[in-house]
């Protein structure tokens, strides 16, 4: 069984697109579940999962890792995919990952486009970016799996962290073995890039790179991940 989990803050604009995309990349797939994890949202993201059809579990933690954890606890697959509420993955992606878990993989995610237009920096930040990343075999938090073994071996997601969690989930699954970065690219949302400026950005990266592993231990000065800022129409 495939068990996949959605946590979700205030995405009732993303959320519909989100989970039709995962059943259309399950089309041939009778036995999978969609769980959304609804942390804290103000709108209507619960109810727009029910009408997809989807499990909705509400916590109040307003913290990606306790959400993505609640979720995993509370699925039944022996496959576990975490797929962010405002990105979209295809039959490629769970093909891919199954055949790489398969082959003994422990663990993968996929690389990264974002959707409508986003200014030029937006794009060069993002090429430089994706080049770094993945050329590290790091995985990204938009899209994540695993076996619920392994997942249960490293022990989840650290809660202790409010960002970078995807990054020592990925370093704890490749002490287990192989770790696989799928090339066919999944697709996110580009509002981050659309809705703050370059300026805020890069003070804001630099500012957390200098601070290390204590800036992810609370939500201070992390506004570019937990400020709930969205987009009124989907591009």
């Amino acid at each position: 069984m495939l068990s996949f989990i959605v946590p979700a803050y205030n995405e009732e604009l993303e959320l519909r697109a989100t989970i039709e995309s995962i059943r259309a990349a399950t089309d041939k797939i009778d036995n999978y579940e969609v769980i959304v994890v609804d942390d804290a949202s103000s709108d209507g993201t619960a109810d727009v999962a029910r009408a997809a059809g989807a499990q909705v579990v509400a916590i109040n933690r307003r913290q990606i890792a306790a959400a993505r954890n609640t979720g995993a606890r509370e699925t039944r697959g022996d496959v576990l995919f975490f797929v962010d509420a405002d990105t979209r993955i295809s039959r490629a992606h769970v093909d891919g990952a199954i055949d790489a878990l398969n082959a003994g993989y422990a663990g993968g995610s996929a690389r990264v486009v974002t959707d409508g237009t986003i200014p030029l920096w937006g794009r060069v930040l993002m090429k430089t970016f994706c080049a770094v990343y993945f050329a590290s075999n790091l995985g990204v938090g938009a899209f994540l799996f695993t076996t619920r073994e392994n997942f249960e071996k490293i022990g989840g997601f650290d809660e202790a962290l409010y960002i970078g969690e995807e990054v020592y989930f990925t370093l704890a699954l490749r002490k287990l073995g192989r770790f696989k970065i799928l090339r066919e690219p999944i697709i996110t949302s580009g509002r981050k890039l659309r809705m703050y400026s370059a300026h805020q950005i890069l003070f804001g990266s630099f500012g957390i790179l200098l601070r290390g592993k204590r800036a992810a231990l609370s939500r201070d000065r992390l506004d570019f991940w937990y400020d709930g800022k969205r987009e009124r129409t989907r591009m």
